[in-house]
């Protein structure tokens, strides 16, 4: 399984990125039940965060909550890809952004919980 990230770049506070997670050697398809895919994030000098999370087996969301309201995951099975939708950027929410894919429907939120990671895409919010 690889995870490709991608969509990353520099937008000014207010405007809007979508991250895209492309997967190969995996199918993200409707029927492929037991699995979540998610967000986190990593600025400078921080702790990988838990951004966002989709349970496939019931398309249930979970965001974290200084996300909430403003990003939003998606996937299509057709490109086995899953989105972040990401608005009302803030400068805060500058960092690298990955994928991450775990077996399991059940989200979590631990970076250990995950046994297949994208590289990063670094979004920047300045002015």
């Amino acid at each position: 399984v690889q995870l490709q990230a991608s969509g990353g770049g520099l937008v000014q506070p207010g405007g809007s990125l979508r991250l895209s997670c492309a997967a190969s050697g995996f199918t993200l398809n409707y029927y492929a039940k037991g699995y979540a895919i998610a967000w986190f994030r990593q600025a400078p000098r921080k702790e990988r965060e838990w951004v966002s999370c989709m349970g496939t087996s019931d398309d249930t969301t979970q965001y974290a909550d200084s996300v909430k309201g403003r990003f939003a995951i998606s996937r299509d099975n057709a490109k086995s890809t899953v989105y972040l939708q990401m608005n009302s950027l803030k400068p805060e929410d500058t960092a690298f952004y990955y994928c991450a894919l775990r077996s399991g429907s059940v989200c979590t939120v631990l970076v250990a919980g995950y046994e297949y990671w994208g590289q990063g895409t670094l979004v920047t919010v300045s002015s």
